[in-house]
């Protein structure tokens, strides 16, 4: 098996799908910092697109938990 066809099988693991979600959560911490800033200046346009990046963040995160829910415990790549 080649490191690449590796790699894309990781994506759909358990292990990749968990990697995916901590990384998407880790984005929502720049997104919190722009609404706190776009807040304090009374910035509208920075607030609304702070609100958007969110709604993405939120949707990324639960099409991930549905991923992981199909893959249940049926993961080959971690055994």
């Amino acid at each position: 098996m080649s490191t690449l066809s590796k790699a894309k099988g990781f994506k759909k693991s358990k292990t990749g799908t968990y990697l995916s979600i901590g990384t998407t959560a880790f984005g929502a911490l720049s997104v919190i910092k722009q609404a706190k800033k776009a807040r304090s200046e009374n910035d509208t346009l920075r607030l609304i697109d702070a609100a958007v990046s969110a709604a993405a963040i939120v949707t990324g995160l639960a099409l991930l938990y549905r991923e992981l829910k199909r893959l249940g415990d049926d993961d080959v790549l971690l055994g």
